[in-house]
This record gives C-alpha cells, sequence and structure tokens, in this order.
C-alpha cells in the first residue's frame, strides 16, 4: 500500500479521498490554486502545495504542475478524482511516465473510450448490445442524411467527442435533420475543438442505468450492480439511486454480464461505470463508460457497504480485488441528491458568494453528506457550484425517499441561492415517488418542479398566506419573549412597560412586521399578545393566529381555527419557514425601513447577472441593435451565459473588456436613453 499520495482535485471528492486515506495510515497531499488557498480539502490534506491561478486553465488543469507537486512532496501516487483531468489519457500517461501510479484505468483504455464513435463499434464488436446507428468517418451531409433516413426517426445526433450533454441534438424529421446536424457540429466545435458526429436511434422515454464495475491487474472484473440516474435535466442527471426500481433480477443480471464484458473489451483496471440507455420494454444499449469514479457512487457504498475510495487505493497498489462476484450483496436502498448553489427559478442560474450560513443534517446510519464546503465558505465563480451531496439509505424506497424529504427539510443555505426547494418536489414528485420517471421528464414538465406549479399532483396547496403569517408570528413571539427576559433582569421586572404587547392608550395592541421575499415586501400589521393574533396583510383578508407557541423550532398554532405545523429557522434577518412539505424564505425588514426604490433604468441598462469573466464581447459604442441580440458573453461556474440586449437602441457605453472579471450586477453596457 502506498503512504504517500497526491489529490489531483478539489471540493467534495478531494475531502473525501483524503478521509479514506487517512483511514489507512497513507499521507495525503492537496494541490489548491489561489481561488482554493483556504478551502477545505487545503485544511484537511497532511501538506498542500499551490498549482496556480484560479482559472482551471491555470492550476487543476495543468498536469505539468500537479506532477511536480507530487515528485517534491515525496508521493508515489496521483488520485485524479473527477471532472478536470481525470479522464485525461496524457495526463495518466504523465504521471506514470514520472514514476508514480495513477489510480485509475491505464491511458490506453481512456483512449479506447475517448471517441463515443470508436467506442461504440468496439463494444459492438465484442457482443455488448448497441443502439442501431451509423459511427463512420464519412461527415458529408449528404451520406449522413442518408443514414439518417436509413436508421429512421426520431434520431439521436451526438459529437462523437463530447460529454455533459454537450452536442446532443433530435431530429424528428427528415426535414429537422440538417439543422440539428449543423447545430450539433458548430456546438461540439466550440466545446471540444472537433465536430464529428454519430447517428443512432432514438429511444423514447427511456431510463438511464448505469453499472458500477471495478477490475485488477490480476484479471479479474466484477460488477457492484447498478444505479439508476434517469432524473436528469438538460441531460445532468439530478437524482440518483440504487437499486434501480425498474429493474428485474433478470434484467440486472444481464445488464451486470454485459457491464463486465464491456469493461474487459478495453482491458479496464480500478473503478468505472458502463452507462446503458434501457428503452420502455427492457431493452437495453451501450452508452458510454466513464473512466473514473463517478460523483454519484456513494449510493453503491451505501447499499453494499463498500469503500469504493479504498478498493481504488488497493486496486492501484497491485493488490487483487477484495471480493469476487459473488460476494457483492445488496441490502436496502440508497438515494443520492446533489446541493447546489444556484436558482431553478431564473433558469437554474449558478450562484456563488459567502455561505452565511449552512445548515446540512447530521451524519447518521441512514444519512451521509459529502461536503468541501463549511459555513463562512465561499462558492467561487471559478469552479462548479456544488454546495454538497446527500445520501440516504432505508431498508426500502418509500423508506428511503421520507429519510431524503426529511433530510432535505433539515438543509438551510444562506447566501447564493440553492437548489433546495426544487429538490424537495423532486424526492415528492408522484414520477419519482412511483419510480416512473425516464430521462426527458423533468425538460417536459419543469414546472411541475419550479415557480408556482402544482409539484406534479395536481393539488395546488399555496399554503403561502399562512406561511408568512407564520413567520410574522415567530417575529411577535420572539419579540415577547426577548422582552420578558430584558424585563427579568431590570428593576422592575412587573413594569407593564415591559410586556411587548404594543397596547396603546385607547386601542388594541398593534404592531408592524414586514418580511422581504425576493424582490417583494410584505407588511403585516398584528394585533394581540401572548400567541393570540389577528395578523393582517396588505393583499390578503387577515388570518386569527390562536394558541401560538414555538419550541425546538417548531411553531404550532391555529389559523382561523385549523391547526397547523411549521417548521421556523429565524437567526438574524432570516426567517425560513417550512410546512412539511415545502419551504418559504423571508428576510425581517424594520418596520419602517423605507421599501427600495426600483431601478429607472428604464431597460437601458445590461448588468452581469452573476460574478464572472467577458470572454466574448460582441458590440462597440455606436452600434445599433436589435431586442435580444448577443451583447456580451461572460464564463461562470464552468458554463457560458450570452447577455442580450433589452430592447432596440445604440450602444452608448461598454464598460468591459474580453479577459475582464466582473461583479454581480455590474453595468456592462448601457443603450442611449
Amino acid at each position: 500500500m502506498f503512504s504517500k499520495i497526491l489529490i489531483a482535485n478539489r471540493g467534495e471528492i478531494a475531502c473525501r479521498v483524503i478521509r479514506t486515506a487517512r483511514r489507512l495510515g497513507i499521507a495525503t497531499v492537496a494541490v489548491y490554486s489561489e481561488a482554493d488557498a483556504d478551502a477545505q480539502h487545503v485544511r484537511l490534506a497532511d501538506e498542500a502545495w499551490p498549482i496556480g491561478g484560479p482559472r482551471p486553465q491555470d492550476s487543476y488543469l495543468r498536469g505539468d504542475a500537479i506532477i511536480e507537486a507530487a515528485l517534491a512532496s515525496g508521493a508515489q501516487a496521483v488520485h485524479p478524482g473527477y471532472g478536470f483531468l481525470s479522464e485525461n489519457a496524457d495526463f495518466a500517461d504523465a504521471v506514470e511516465a514520472a514514476g508514480l501510479v495513477f489510480i485509475g484505468p491505464k491511458a490506453d483504455s481512456m483512449r479506447r473510450m475517448g471517441s463515443k464513435a470508436g467506442a461504440k463499434e468496439l463494444m459492438a464488436a465484442a457482443g455488448v448490445p448497441v443502439v442501431p446507428g451509423y459511427t463512420g468517418e464519412d461527415q458529408s451531409p449528404e451520406l449522413l442524411q442518408r443514414e439518417a433516413d436509413r436508421i429512421g426517426y426520431p434520431l439521436m445526433i451526438k459529437a462523437a467527442h463530447g460529454g455533459g450533454g454537450k452536442g446532443m441534438r433530435i431530429a424528428r424529421s427528415a426535414d429537422d435533420f440538417l439543422p440539428a446536424l449543423e447545430s450539433c457540429q458548430r456546438e461540439a466545435r466550440n466545446a471540444f475543438g472537433r465536430d464529428r458526429v454519430l447517428l443512432e436511434r432514438y429511444i423514447g422515454s427511456p431510463r438511464h442505468i448505469e453499472i458500477q464495475v471495478f477490475a485488477d491487474s490480476h484479471g479479474n472484473t466484477i460488477h457492484l450492480d447498478e444505479r439508476e440516474c434517469s432524473a436528469q435535466r438538460r441531460y445532468q442527471k439530478v437524482l440518483e439511486e440504487a437499486p434501480s426500481p425498474f429493474l428485474t433480477p433478470e434484467l440486472r443480471g444481464r445488464m451486470g454480464e454485459a457491464a463486465v464484458l464491456a469493461a474487459r473489451a478495453i482491458g479496464y483496471q480500478n473503478a468505472g461505470t458502463v452507462e446503458f440507455i434501457v428503452a420502455p420494454d427492457g431493452g437495453f444499449f451501450f452508452m458510454e463508460i466513464n473512466t473514473r469514479l463517478q460523483v454519484e457512487h456513494p449510493v453503491t457504498e451505501m447499499v453494499t457497504g463498500l469503500d469504493l475510495v479504498e478498493w481504488q487505493l488497493r486496486v492501484a497498489a497491485g493488490e487483487p480485488l477484495p471480493l469476487d462476484q459473488g460476494d457483492i450483496l445488496q441490502r436496502g436502498h440508497a438515494i443520492e441528491v446533489r446541493l447546489y448553489a444556484e436558482d431553478p427559478d431564473a433558469g437554474f442560474l449558478p450562484g456563488s458568494g459567502r455561505l452565511q450560513r449552512l445548515r446540512l443534517p447530521a451524519a447518521s446510519e441512514g444519512v451521509r453528506v459529502d461536503s468541501g464546503v463549511v459555513e463562512g465558505d465561499t462558492v467561487s465563480i471559478f469552479y462548479d457550484p456544488m454546495i454538497a451531496k446527500l445520501i440516504v439509505h432505508a431498508g426500502n424506497r418509500p423508506a428511503a425517499l421520507a429519510r431524503l424529504r426529511t433530510a432535505l427539510a433539515e438543509c438551510v443555505v444562506e447566501g447564493p441561492k440553492s437548489n433546495i426547494a426544487f429538490l424537495e418536489r423532486l424526492a415528492r414528485h408522484p414520477a419519482v415517488v412511483a419510480g416512473t420517471i425516464d430521462t426527458g421528464y423533468l425538460d417536459r414538465h419543469l414546472d411541475e418542479f419550479v415557480g408556482d406549479g402544482d409539484g406534479g399532483d395536481g393539488v395546488h396547496a399555496d399554503g403561502h398566506a399562512e406561511a408568512r403569517a407564520a413567520a410574522a408570528v415567530a417575529m411577535l413571539l420572539r419579540a415577547e419573549a426577548e422582552a420578558r427576559a430584558a424585563a427579568a433582569t431590570s428593576a422592575d421586572p412587573g413594569s407593564p412597560w415591559a410586556i411587548a404587547d404594543g397596547w396603546r392608550l385607547g386601542h388594541a395592541g398593534l404592531r408592524r412586521v414586514v418580511l422581504g421575499e425576493g424582490a417583494a415586501r410584505h407588511i403585516a400589521v398584528a394585533h394581540g399578545a401572548g400567541g393570540d393574533y389577528r395578523i393582517g396583510f396588505e393583499d390578503a383578508a387577515p388570518l386569527d393566529v390562536a394558541g401560538a407557541t414555538m419550541a425546538g423550532g417548531v411553531l404550532q398554532a391555529r389559523f382561523n381555527s385549523r391547526g397547523l405545523r411549521f417548521g421556523i429557522d429565524a437567526e438574524g434577518s432570516a426567517v425560513l419557514v417550512h410546512d412539511g412539505r415545502r419551504r418559504w424564505n423571508f428576510e425581517r425588514i424594520a418596520a419602517y425601513e423605507p421599501a427600495a426604490t426600483a431601478s429607472t433604468g428604464g431597460g437601458h441598462r445590461v448588468a452581469a447577472p452573476m460574478p464572472g469573466r467577458i470572454v466574448v464581447t460582441r458590440v462597440r459604442p455606436g452600434d445599433r441593435v436589435g431586442e435580444g441580440q448577443e451583447l456580451l458573453v461572460m464564463e461562470a461556474m464552468k458554463m457560458e451565459l450570452a447577455l442580450k440586449a433589452p430592447r432596440d437602441g445604440v450602444v452608448a457605453e461598454l464598460l468591459a473588456k474580453e479577459g475582464d472579471f466582473v461583479d454581480a450586477d455590474a453595468v456592462l453596457v448601457t443603450l442611449e436613453e
């Protein structure tokens, strides 16, 4: 076994590898960019080495700097994590050439899987089921059109060297084919530098099921059963589980055998994932092999009781696999979701900034949290905005879903916006509960998961009036408790001036509570005290609240005689209200603070929606532009955002140039008024 390893990554996967290595008595070396000098993986490792600037291409994608740090630190091996250089065959070769061990597959296996077209041909030759299609080198539009007509529609066009959902288009008819082909090739060329495509039959309402495989250098290859990842948005996984609610034991066995066959066909070693697309009738077809550990590997660990990172280290050190195929057992059900700093109501726009508050469920036998940040850390604009992975385990699927909902309700993120509310709706949606969701469902029905939709169950349970009344009542009860505590330490504890009931001579007590909710401002006028109130808002009928008590973060009261219970998390000015199904985030505003005035820009300013770097400017002062025309492109959170003109006009000022880093809300372009 190794005595010291270097982790060529960051975030939760770096922390995960460090913890496993420490348990095995292995010293760890972290690497970090300028943006990550105070990151958790740096603090957790035994030693840490700087490798460059904040952008990935200046640090975590610099194989030479990483290898130099490994050699200087005395590390014997390099764990690539996932993302960055984890599937880069040239980096794997360079690690081996430097006399170090690459903790992953051999470079030759990566290269064989680097082209989707070549991988598909290889799998077909090995007897692994593949989707009927065309993978040839002749990429002339005329031939591709003929092949598409032969395969039939609907048809999937995929970038041969793509990944992450980029370079994929669906042509539903012969007339759609050429425009879809040109769009796919253009995106592939921009993202991967190569525009070769492959064509394959489009499988309607498919499931995405992947098989975890492991192989050692002694000729042993096994699988650790499946994970289902069918809940996806734009080809990005949002919920993963094991076992799949779709597979029968017979189908599970056949897919496992096919996955082992695929791994052996490329001489695979270490951890990998064979991904399949599965038709509604149970037919399954090879998609690709991810030549690394997957983000969702914890669900496999939870149901098998194994540590896959430990297996990686042992196999890379030359040990045989710890278990044979017949020793692999599944117990119970596990589900993973990913908490991101993003705004689902704004098209899942990534967020960044300081995590002012971060409350995650306490780890237990059935709840696991993998995170690379803690409260007070910053979600950087330079990397993926993941905050944490939440993994739950229970004896069966319904119990696991119930545990997931409970764990999500305990999560609090203040600072950048998060996707917690989206995940809560996902965990309760009928398509998820019934286990019938397919890979396209979220994109077809996104309104059921964001905004004010009914959550897919046909019941529009708003509850907003009661939720904001509960927030106001929580503030009133807290003020009264603080007043009593202050009175108890005063010289005259019984003074009527110490009672926080808003009483005034000549009329009933009246207090004003102002709550912010995004751009909205709710003004509550409250009469009463001691848990009995009449709460009036400017846009709704008053609510009579009786018997209100709050203890242990739970508010119980009768709202217009109906007993309700709310979870309340109020710290500082923030007030989180949770009714057991959904959450509302309010902010307490000083009772007589003037309302913020709206911008009077009149649509003549274009501002940065988040911090980022300007990568393209498409206009100059004096240019005439049309509404919706692209003015600039900025890069943030590993994605590009096109900023467009809000109306027709003439560019008055261009306030940023290519390469500039800009803050959120910074004005970048102004139009003549």
